[in-house]
């Protein structure tokens, strides 16, 4: 697509047309189609990825996801001052002025607002800010296990959804380990060397009704 000269941004891809498409050698009608249909469907991702996506440099998926959340759109995120944008959580100064530097570029603005045109989401929606809450702020997790009520993915959701951290790896900075069935025994016996907390997802899920 891009020896075609189809595609030079991102924005781009949102205004193929599939008469474009189809002349190309290897772009068979069924490829053409799903993949049309790939790039509809990618309307639907959420703002802190599409944030990702945009390719601001320094700011990878997790500092994405954190700015999402504390500046709940791309607009408020263009208007931050560089003292603003510091205060916002793993946001020092290297990625601070790396996003200024992005925003007082006019190709990078360009392409933004033609995706925004297209639908893309840059914002968080209703529902995202009906369901954030500061509950788990400051603290940070470890999942670990198989569990019944939810999968791995979803309690990791709603630990950054509820201002929590996931980490990977155990250590004293650890607060609590979310343990399903299998965990590691290398995790627990870690976490109860270091004297740290141990729960159920039964016990977290009480946790954020509190």
């Amino acid at each position: 697509l891009f020896d075609a000269g189809l595609i030079r941004t991102i924005a781009d891809l949102y205004e193929l047309k599939r008469e474009q498409l189809l002349p190309l050698e290897r772009f068979a009608e069924k490829s053409v189609d799903n993949m049309l249909k790939g790039i509809e469907k990618s309307k639907e991702v959420p703002f802190e990825r599409v944030l990702f996506a945009i390719g601001i440099r320094y700011v990878g998926e997790t500092v994405a996801k954190k700015l999402a959340r504390h500046f709940k759109s791309i607009d408020n995120l263009q208007k931050a001052t560089f003292e603003e944008l510091v205060k916002a959580e793993d946001v020092g100064e290297k990625i601070a002025k790396s996003i200024i530097r992005y925003f007082k570029d006019e190709h990078n603005i360009e392409i933004i607002n033609r995706l925004k045109k297209h639908g893309l989401k840059f914002s968080l929606t209703e529902e995202q800010l009906q369901n954030m809450s500061d509950k788990l702020a400051g603290l940070k997790f470890v999942v670990s296990g198989v569990f019944h009520d939810f999968s791995r993915d979803e309690l990791k959701h709603l630990i950054e959804q509820n201002g929590g951290r996931v980490v990977s790896s155990v250590s004293s900075k650890t607060d609590y380990i979310i343990a399903g069935e299998n965990m590691g025994p290398s995790k627990r016996e870690k976490a109860e060397r270091l004297g740290i907390k141990i729960i159920s997802e039964k016990e977290f899920e009480k946790m954020l009704e509190e």
